[in-house]
């Protein structure tokens, strides 16, 4: 590619997890990028798969650490993309399988980079030693935000957001996919907490559905996470993110169970920008949605009882909340206007 004209051409190198990086590439091309992606850990082919499995995960899993096999491999095919590309911004994703070769060639160039963390720093391998170098840096929790910056790092708080373009391209859940009337729905990984939580709804006869390969029973899934017990609760395979935006928007209400992490999911915007009922176990939500008439904050396993078996009972009352949670998140919690914070940020 020949040097952008206006200087807007911004490289996004980001993982493929769940295809965030569409919503992320419209959101700054809303606020006049010319966005150009990269999947750094992308698997495209059946080859590159079954190499996958072979050399990297089946390793991993008798303990062998691959990450250096790992890192090699995003990070050659990421160096090719920024050559191929000549951007004017980077915006890296996570990163944390990128190697030296990447980063020097970024300062070789002196790109302005941003490296975006929307998840927890625990799950990360960056060291502090190397945010201290690279930045700003961008963190979905604002505590740890502010613990970088205690650290000597230039971080910022980003929090996640949704994309509105999926509520026009979404393609309904196929057969067998769709929520049914008068279910409470979870769609994501398998943690204790969420096992407790909806086996609490479901054996207290709430109609509960999950979604997502570690549920899953269907033998190819449970050969896919390498262990084959999995809960009494009913079940569907992995959906795309634009079926879980219709699932969670058509389910009587859709739950959102955090761990031990610092920010707020992804989910927490998506299910009421998609025009669904937020059950949320997270007060600080207070500070994007106001609980009780945008979303719904429960405390404990019975409150989340309660308001399932409400939300259940009375379509009406949840339809208001809905529609008021729909409005929050068009008008500020897009990934638009997350691109419009990040503007003020090149140069901190």
């Amino acid at each position: 590619m020949t040097p952008s004209a206006d200087g807007r051409r911004l490289l996004l190198i980001s993982p493929a997890f769940h295809g965030y990086h569409h919503g992320i590439a419209r959101g700054f091309e809303e606020v006049g990028y010319d966005v150009v992606t990269h999947r750094y850990d992308a698997l495209d082919s059946f080859a590159m798969k079954a190499r996958n499995k072979a050399w990297l995960e089946l390793p991993e899993r008798w303990g062998v650490d691959r990450h250096r096999a790992r890192s090699d491999w995003d990070t050659r095919r990421a160096v090719e993309a920024v050559r191929r590309t000549e951007p004017d911004r980077v915006i890296v994703i996570k990163g944390d399988t990128l190697g030296e070769d990447l980063w020097g060639e970024l300062a070789d160039r002196r790109i302005p980079v941003i490296l975006w963390l929307y998840d927890d720093l625990a799950r990360h391998r960056h060291s502090i030693e190397f945010l201290r170098t690279v930045g700003p840096v961008l963190s979905y929790a604002a505590t740890e935000a502010q613990q970088l910056r205690a650290m000597g790092v230039r971080a910022h708080h980003l929090p996640n957001a949704y994309d509105p373009h999926l509520l026009h391209t979404a393609a309904r859940p196929g057969h067998g996919c769709a929520a049914g009337i008068g279910e409470v729905v979870f769609v994501g990984s398998r943690y204790p907490n969420r096992v407790d939580l909806l086996n609490h709804l479901h054996g207290n006869g709430v109609s509960v559905r999950v979604y997502g390969r570690q549920w899953s029973g269907h033998p190819v899934d449970r050969l896919r996470t390498w262990e084959w017990a999995r809960p009494g609760l009913p079940w569907h395979r992995d959906i795309s993110l634009s079926e879980a935006y219709a699932v969670q928007a058509e389910a009587a209400a859709a739950v959102n169970i955090h761990g031990r992490q610092g920010g707020l999911s992804m989910r927490t915007f998506e299910v009421p920008g998609a025009g669904g009922l937020q059950l949320v176990d997270r007060a600080d939500v207070a500070e994007f949605y106001e609980p009780a008439k945008e979303v719904l904050v429960f405390s404990d396993r019975d409150e989340l009882l309660d308001l399932s078996r409400r939300a259940v009972a009375d379509p009406a009352w949840g339809r208001r909340i809905r529609e008021a949670g729909r409005r929050r998140s068009l008008a500020e919690h897009t990934f638009a206007h997350r691109a419009h914070s990040v503007e003020q940020w090149w140069e901190s």
